[in-house]
């Protein structure tokens, strides 16, 4: 798998990407970027957070790593971590696995596209081929 993600993302001019050593619980950074989705700042929060994971190993369980995440993102890093541990925040995260659960998720990414289901990080013409069995047109 390691090797597939460092080739897939040298495609897009990505060579310096870590290679986790395990899997994060993401339930609580996750809270976290519900927070900062509603205070305007969750594209932000998303993207220090994958730099971070992905390109610096950091230990998205950590919440000097979260507190790290929410500054560089613009967002009251106080805040962002004290959401980790937010009912609220939780509840929406929990809510939201249910559902993709429910739905058929196993991995992620996942798209539904038509009837059928694509999972993980697939290459572009995985993904356009899905789209014209379901009836669409690729660009």
């Amino acid at each position: 798998m390691h090797e597939y993600m460092r080739r897939f993302a040298a495609q897009f001019g990505i060579t310096d990407m870590h290679q986790p050593s395990h899997l994060p619980n993401t339930r609580r950074i996750l809270a976290a970027a519900e927070y900062a989705r509603d205070n305007g700042g969750l594209d932000a929060f998303r993207e220090a957070g994958m730099n971070a994971y992905w390109r610096h190993g950091k230990n998205l369980e950590d919440d000097v790593v979260v507190h790290d995440i929410a500054a560089a993102a613009g967002i009251d890093p106080e805040a962002a971590v004290a959401a980790t541990r937010d009912h609220r925040y939780l509840a929406r995260v929990d809510a939201v696995r249910r559902e993709s659960v429910a739905a058929g998720v196993t991995g992620i990414p996942t798209f539904f596209i038509g009837d059928q289901v694509v999972v993980g990080c697939q290459p572009y013409e995985h993904l356009a081929a899905a789209v014209e069995r379901a009836g669409g047109q690729t660009r």
